[in-house]
């Protein structure tokens, strides 16, 4: 056994299978015991020995699998991912080792390999050779049938024939085993994506298929297996294999009867793609006639209400279709296309209005026995936009439609409920709590600003009163961190991180370099404003940190009092009373930090003066002047480099559009008054992007709640990039702003202008989202945000459709007079840019609605025949023709008159 260990640990994979066969039983499992401490002694073993770590483990990986002498204790071994270092399993050396084990433990060892989820798939030659010498049943998991699926196509060299991979389909005695449970698997095989040309005859749908026509493979099984998977539904790019497989095979009319069902719930909930082949295939049994009237109308309401105006539009082709050739299915299928009344595309509205008056006649026109289906249908001529309303008239007849169109109820706006502040949650009251705590954030490597502060304030009280117990108590909860391994020493403060900083002072395992200003990162990106930030936050940890080491600090002063940040005046008065009566000194970047976060309240001032301190009077002079107030934000517009060979990769938005840029003023009362670590917040910031990728940090808001609109500033480059470089996420910080304290100014409605033009829905969602709040705050300026929309629309930086479809998400929730606030705003400039842009018509289409839902509520600046004062609104709607840019111009010209008519239409009809 000696020999077996002495080999394993030199490393020597070629020599352990023949020193382990001789072995007995016995010997094998005392040989076990001691590869496992091996194995944990390897584990310790430092990075500076990672090739010979390397080496080791590989020799304990044959040793360990040889020396098991059960199938599970095998496969577990086998299996470990730390033995193998991400390097190829050793199948050729492993085989030969267990050569001479029972074919029934062979078997087992197979199957549960195969039922390791994260390396089944690359142990498929491996599980497969077990298989066939044991003549096992084939295993069928998940990651061991993704396996043979990627075997068969990297068996096949480069030079192969066309023919390669039906003939290894062909050829695979678990063929008919393994692959219905292609379409079985929780994710699809990666290998079945990997095709250009659904045609070729080296590719996967083709394979398949034409193994079917061949039978080889069960034509059922396959078209089975596509239709049930495609139902299960997932993202277009899982499903598209299945759809092309489907299509290849190519369906009996007969086959399609089978499976209406199937059709009509793909048709109502898959994505796109596969809704639209649902689609065309009830299309063709519809106009064949095999599709009976209820079964058309059930799957007309669900395609009807789908976001896809093109799968729309089909399907009232479709009825239409349907209508002329049986009259009589009318009563079944012109209810559903009335639904369509209410949809938000008014040129989607004419169509279904248009095909329902085809099949019903004139108001006046009783023949056809379609009275009572007339009276039914016009009880939706309400959700009718107003610009149909005369059509709607003359088709349902004037009574039914006023009816129908109740405009008695004003209209009444509906923003969200201003979002309320929560108080912090105090520090926990002992150690155990604050060593749980400390441990979590941590481990986690993340956290909530109020998380983060209660820890930290916890740390600081506890070392204050008692740093020994709280040492004992965070000894153990951080037994796991490297800078407590037995003869680490002590660990230089620039390798720590976050709160590990402070608990490893508890500890004493940070050097002497652990005091403030030692990991200053005030050299070479100046101009970033997240290194700013982020060198707040670090220059709050070091303090910490060596005061816990030299003189405890009673508690924290800079403890915010709500979990936005904000520190309550009275509050921070209250902790400068508190260091009076102990006699100790406020630390520099914790009272730096304190005065950054406090609300300012001009009748607290009185209160800081009379504390008689330095600090004090510092604070008292803060609450009553503008304090940091800095220089007004330098705003122009930026046309691309002429050479952008010499641009950063995280500039690489700046090569693409002219943008509008800020840049903060500076703040001389920070760069006088503050802290070295401060003194980059004073200086000006935000033009340029830096090597930054995101500005997602849920902290960097708290180091100033009370000022917005210089963050908005510091973070507009990384909002903009959004739009400009379609980037993801960067918007996330807007509701947050929106939340904060401070003035709401030119920065923070720029912020807004770029996030509903960003590029992901998501980051849209969150600019839509801080756009409601200011306004439910009334600190939303719809012209100032119009105006900028308007500007990065002419300048070519943003595209129109983005905008419509967040201006029309904002709209829905119920803020149509505020989001026409600042489409008011915005549209004289899109009209008067040389020629509306592309994408005009929907904000048109957007601003239309807004005008007709809240009507007179929000009086707008009008002619005086009550159009809207929008300069060249006339004039192109005035252009004819039925492109959607002169269809929406109309309609918006004529919204406040129609909706004027309509309301007194109504008045007249409630006096009679």
């Amino acid at each position: 056994m000696k020999e077996l260990l002495d080999a394993v640990r030199a490393g020597r994979e070629d020599a352990v299978a023949g020193l382990v066969k001789p072995m007995s039983s016995t010997e094998r499992r005392a040989a076990a015991a001691e590869l496992k401490e091996l194995r944990r002694e390897v584990r310790g073993w430092g990075g500076d020995r990672w090739h010979e770590q390397r080496a080791v483990r590989r020799a304990l990986l044959v040793a360990g699998a040889g020396c098991h002498t059960g199938a599970a204790g095998a496969a577990a071994w086998i299996g470990a991912r730390e033995l193998r270092d991400w390097s190829p399993l050793p199948g050729t050396v492993l085989l030969d080792l267990l050569a001479d084990r029972d074919p029934a433990w062979l078997g087992d060892l197979a199957h549960r390999l195969a039922g390791r989820a994260a390396t089944a798939a690359e142990d498929y030659a491996f599980v497969a050779e077990l298989v066939r010498i044991a003549q096992c049943p084939v295993p069928t998991t998940d990651a061991f049938v993704h396996g043979w699926a990627q075997s068969l196509i990297s068996a096949r060299p480069s030079h192969a024939s066309r023919a390669t991979l039906p003939l290894a389909l062909r050829n695979d005695p678990h063929v008919r085993e393994l692959v219905p449970r292609l379409f079985e698997t929780v994710e699809p095989a990666p290998a079945l994506s990997w095709y250009a040309d659904p045609q070729a005859p080296t590719h996967w749908p083709s394979a398949l298929a034409g193994l079917a026509e061949d039978g080889v493979l069960d034509r059922s099984v396959l078209v089975d297996g596509c239709v049930a998977r495609l139902l299960r539904g997932g993202r277009t790019g899982q499903l598209r294999f299945f759809l092309v497989l489907l299509n290849r095979l190519a369906l009996t009319p007969a086959e399609e009867r089978r499976r209406t069902a199937d059709w009509t719930a793909m048709a109502a909930d898959g994505p796109s793609p596969l809704a639209g082949h649902a689609q065309s295939v009830l299309a063709r049994m519809a106009t064949a006639g095999e599709l009976p009237a209820a079964q058309l109308a059930e799957m007309s309401g669900a395609v009807l209400f789908r976001p896809e105006k093109k799968l729309v539009k089909a399907q009232l082709v479709l009825i239409g279709k349907v209508l002329r050739r049986d009259p009589a299915a009318a009563k079944e299928l012109l209810p559903v296309v009335a639904e369509v009344f209410g949809h938000e595309d008014t040129d989607v509205q004419k169509r279904a209005l248009s095909l329902v008056a085809r099949h019903i006649g004139a108001g006046g026109d009783s023949r056809g026995g379609h009275e009572a289906l007339r009276s039914e249908l016009a009880g939706s001529a309400g959700l009718l936009s107003p610009m149909h309303r005369d059509r709607a008239a003359e088709v349902f007849g004037e009574d039914r439609v006023a009816t129908a169109t109740d405009v008695s109820v004003p209209y009444e706006e509906t923003l969200p409920p201003v979002p309320l502040p929560v108080p912090a949650a105090p520090a926990p009251d002992t150690v155990a709590e604050t060593a749980e705590l400390v441990a979590a954030l941590i481990g986690s490597r993340s956290s909530t600003v109020p998380e983060f502060e209660r820890a930290l304030d916890a740390l600081v009280r506890h070392a204050h009163r008692d740093r020994a117990a709280l040492a004992g108590a965070l000894r153990p909860a951080l037994a796991d961190r490297w800078w407590l391994a037995p003869g680490s020493g002590r660990a230089d403060a620039g390798d720590l991180h976050g709160m590990e900083i402070v608990a490893a002072a508890v500890l004493d395992r940070v050097g002497a370099a652990g005091v403030p200003g030692s990991r200053s990162r005030a050299g070479a990106h100046v101009h970033c404003a997240h290194e700013a930030l982020d060198g707040v936050l670090d220059a709050r940890l070091r303090e910490a940190a060596y005061h816990i080491r030299t003189r405890p600090l009673p508690f924290l002063l800079a403890t915010p009092s709500w979990e936005s940040g904000t520190l309550e005046a009275d509050a921070l008065i209250e902790g400068l009373r508190g260091y009076q009566r102990q006699c100790a000194d406020p630390a520099p970047a914790d009272f730096a930090q304190a005065l950054l976060r406090v609300r300012r309240d001009t009748a607290a001032a009185a209160a800081a003066a009379a504390l008689g301190t330095r600090e004090g009077d510092r604070l008292a002079a803060w609450l009553t002047s503008d304090g940091d107030a800095a220089t007004r934000p330098l705003r122009r517009v930026e046309d691309p480099p002429e050479d952008v060979s010499r641009l950063h990769w995280w500039e690489r938005d700046r090569a693409a559009v002219r943008r509008i840029v800020l840049e903060s003023g500076e703040r001389p009362v920070i760069r006088r008054d503050f802290p070295h670590e401060f003194h980059r917040l004073s200086r000006p910031l935000g033009r340029s992007r830096c090597y930054h990728w995101t500005s997602t940090d849920t902290h960097w808001p708290a180091v100033l709640p009370e000022d917005r609109e210089t963050l908005a500033v510091w973070l507009l480059p990384e909002v903009a990039a959004c739009a400009t470089a379609e980037e993801r996420g960067n918007a996330a910080l807007l509701p947050r702003l929106a939340e904060s304290g401070g003035p709401v100014g030119e920065a923070m409605h720029l912020a807004l202008a770029y996030g509903l033009a960003a590029r992901h829905a998501e980051d849209r969602l969150s600019a839509v989202d801080a756009l409601l709040v200011l306004a439910a705050r009334g600190e939303l300026d719809g012209g100032r945000l119009g105006h900028d929309v308007a500007e990065l629309v002419r300048l070519g930086t943003v595209k129109p459709n983005r905008i419509a479809d967040a201006v029309r998400t904002a709209a829905a929730t119920g803020a149509y007079a505020t989001t026409w606030s600042v489409l008011r705003a915005a549209l004289p400039g899109l009209l008067d840019a040389g020629g509306p842009p592309r994408g005009t018509g929907e904000i048109l289409s957007v601003g239309a609605d807004c005008l007709e839902r809240c009507g007179e509520s929000v009086p707008p600046a009008t002619e005086p025949d009550g159009s809207p004062e929008l300069p060249g609104l006339a004039e192109l709607a005035a252009r004819g023709g039925s492109s959607q840019l002169v269809t929406q111009a109309q309609r918006l010209l004529n919204a406040p008159r129609q909706s004027r008519d309509q309301h007194r239409t109504q008045i007249d009809e409630n006096s009679r």
